[in-house]
């Protein structure tokens, strides 16, 4: 029996845990020989395949050369190739890159500079605003800014207050209206959102047009504007960055998952000068005060030097237009089967919702969806009743029409 606690797994279930012995493209193998799809990039990190050839060399390389060394008072080339790369990639606003390890880190670092950058310019600003059902992370900081529930109810006593605005509806008035209340009445510190899409929280997507009304309110009333673009970032809406489509560049972003192009983990937090201003002094106190022994790993950065550079050289948006097209018309097909509600789709990103009696995160309907993809050899994992579909962007139409058909078998057996 093996000793792993695993994440997100009940092992009180006793589910079967898959051996993955290798990957390749959109596809892994495990240990009994059985190819599996995987639909969701791995939790959503893989973007142009497992073991993208350039990517593996770029590691192998770097193992070779430099395996480590501490980032605070020292660089490496790697980490200094990849942040002019992301220089070049981004809106050029955005002018500081600050390495960690996690797409929970980055928002970390990224709630950290903002309370860090109002202390030092005196604002006395301290609140955090955040969207009803999102997520950004596991870690305190990253719960206290994500929504209340079963994800982190035990931990309740150790999270910090925030100011909420509700889920866009509609034309997304009723969270405007109360975002501008909340500027007006509290004064706060910063906005954090997931751009577009809200992906732990049910996959639930917004307009881009409240996206952009949300930044203009920021900016009316001198909030700082934190996207997180942990999983939203690197095409997975469509646009390199979700918040393209709505012609938004904002104070900090948060990168990960997809930096290496899923290959080893590794994040970064982008800000604008001000932001990196308000740090710069010759007092010592004023210092941005975060690290990990890991900062900006060497092999790390090597892979995401690697993926940027797929993405200056090679065709990644046609493939990602390419795969969206196919997404959209799978979630059109599907749309028509019963107990399929609320279909959708945002660039890449293709989810619906299951009829059940007890929908949310701990759906019954989840694990017997889960039981069956499991044993058809598909890697999808379902958010309770919601099923989403969010692949390497290297699928190809057999893979993809495989998928549709795993779906369709799902539903056929699993409702009445």
């Amino acid at each position: 029996m093996s000793a792993i606690w695993h994440p997100f797994t009940q092992h009180g279930l006793n589910e079967p845990v898959p051996l993955v012995e290798r990957a390749k493209g959109a596809a892994l193998y495990t240990r009994d020989g059985a190819r599996v799809i995987d639909a969701i990039s791995s939790w959503w990190v893989t973007t142009h395949g497992h073991n993208h050839p350039r990517i593996v060399a770029a590691i192998r390389d770097q193992a070779e050369r430099l395996d480590q060394v501490i980032f605070a008072g020292w660089t490496h080339q790697p980490a200094e190739t990849v942040a002019e790369g992301l220089r070049a990639l981004m809106p050029r606003e955005l002018t500081r890159v600050f390495f960690s390890d996690s797409g929970s880190t980055a928002v970390e670092v990224a709630l950290k500079m903002a309370l860090g950058f109002h202390a030092h310019t005196g604002t006395g600003r301290s609140g955090i605003v955040v969207m009803e059902h999102s997520y950004h992370g596991d870690t305190i900081g990253t719960m206290s800014v994500g929504a209340r529930g079963v994800f982190n109810a035990p931990y309740a006593p150790l999270l910090f207050d925030v100011g909420m605005i509700p889920f866009p509806l509609g034309d997304g008035d009723n969270t405007l209206s109360a975002f501008e209340a909340l500027c007006r009445e509290t004064h706060p510190a910063a906005l954090i959102v997931e751009p577009l899409v809200l992906g732990a929280g049910g996959m639930l997507f917004y307009p881009a047009q409240v996206l952009a009304q949300m930044a203009e309110i920021c900016r009316a009333h001198d909030v700082l504007f934190i996207a997180d673009e942990v999983m939203t970032g690197w095409g997975r809406t469509g646009t390199l960055l979700a918040c393209e489509q709505a012609g938004v560049v904002p104070d900090i972003v948060c990168l990960a998952k997809g930096l290496t192009g899923g290959a080893l983990p590794l994040a970064v937090t982008m800000a604008r000068e001000p932001i990196y201003a308000a740090h710069l002094s010759t007092d010592r106190a004023k210092t941005f005060f975060h690290s990990s022994s890991f900062t900006a790993s060497p092999i790390a950065c090597a892979a995401a030097a690697a993926n940027i550079a797929i993405w200056q050289d090679e065709p990644v948006r046609e493939r990602i237009a390419a795969l969206a097209r196919r997404q959209a018309a799978m979630i059109d097909r599907l749309a028509n089967l019963p107990g399929v509600a609320n279909a959708r789709t945002c660039g890449t990103i293709a989810a619906f919702d299951v009829t059940a009696p007890d929908g949310g995160y701990l759906s019954t309907l989840g694990p017997r969806l889960l039981a069956h993809f499991r044993e058809a050899d598909m890697l999808l994992r379902p958010l309770g009743n919601t099923v989403y579909v969010l692949p390497p962007y290297c699928l190809d139409e057999q893979d993809h029409a495989r998928i549709e058909r795993v779906i369709e078998s799902a539903l056929r057996t699993l409702l009445p």
